[in-house]
């Protein structure tokens, strides 16, 4: 029969054992405060569950499992796949900074990847959605037209380029409408050389936005209240030259005129003529 002390520990091997114990327990506690423990999934089966996920609209955890695929399979065929849906998915759960870091990510990984185009075009799209009114600052509006532009430079015959280019009409317009916001507010202050700066970059900037006929009227209204006539009158005359049925060059005629009214095809005629021949 074995004796009773082959059974018994030793002081300093007990203490092991219950530092060791311990420890275990520790861990244990630490798994449960963080979360479940990692477990590996097959990438397919990630894919899909995100998928899923995305088809049902609960886009952050979507985008929580694509960046799981990426980081349990990261040299996957899938992985790169996952990481453009990923930043998909947080665009559609309008958590922009996080699809456009994500995007960054992708571009600086597979410059030659055959979505590429799209990746640009999201990145892009991403900072379009954040435009503010032209009362705020307008730095999203120009880093969208920045990459919208680049979208249309780099990838000219892409699918994305038409829509790209189309959105940046609206920016350059957007922007314009920021500067006339301002100039009017410097023209109601009587600071009118700070107006006039800013309605002459609408006109030479922006020439093609709906925003240049009414910048030559308040042109016109602002050499007019300097006294500087020969700098209102070569305004309104471009204004009737290329903008006759504008309301704006009926009220910069207006102001020449006192005809509080639009006018006729033949006095407008004769009056812009003779403006235009005397100031060009």
């Amino acid at each position: 029969m074995p004796c009773a002390n082959q059974f018994a520990l030793r002081p300093r091997r007990l203490g092991r054992l219950l530092s060791a114990g311990l420890l275990v327990l520790a861990l244990a506690g630490c798994g449960d405060d963080e979360g479940p423990v990692y477990v590996e999934q097959p990438v397919e089966e990630l894919y899909n569950g995100a998928l899923n996920q995305l088809y049902l609209k609960n886009y952050e955890e979507s985008a929580r499992l694509f960046d799981e695929v990426e980081r349990q399979h990261p040299y996957s065929a899938w992985a790169s796949k996952a990481q453009l849906m990923a930043a998909f998915a947080q665009y559609q759960d309008s958590m922009y900074d996080d699809a456009i870091n994500t995007l960054d990510r992708f571009i600086q990984l597979h410059p030659g990847h055959k979505d590429i185009a799209y990746a640009y075009y999201l990145r892009g799209i991403s900072y379009y959605e954040q435009i503010s009114d032209v009362e705020r600052d307008q730095k999203m509006t120009r880093l969208a037209l920045a990459n919208l532009d680049e979208v249309s430079r780099r990838f000219p015959d892409s699918k994305y380029a038409r829509d790209s280019r189309f959105k940046m009409d609206l920016t350059r317009d957007h922007l314009a409408g920021k500067h006339m916001s301002i100039g009017r507010f410097y023209l109601s202050s009587g600071e009118y050389l700070a107006a006039i700066n800013r309605f002459r970059t609408v006109i030479k900037t922006f020439e093609t936005t709906s925003h240049v006929p009414e910048a030559l009227h308040r042109l016109v209204e602002a050499y007019l209240a300097l006294g500087v006539v020969d700098e209102a009158q070569a305004n309104a005359a471009v204004l009737g030259y290329n903008y006759p049925g504008s309301e704006w060059y009926a009220d910069s005629y207006a102001l020449f005129t006192g005809v509080d009214a639009m006018p006729d095809e033949e006095s407008d005629q004769g009056w812009v003529g003779r403006t235009w021949d005397s100031v060009f």
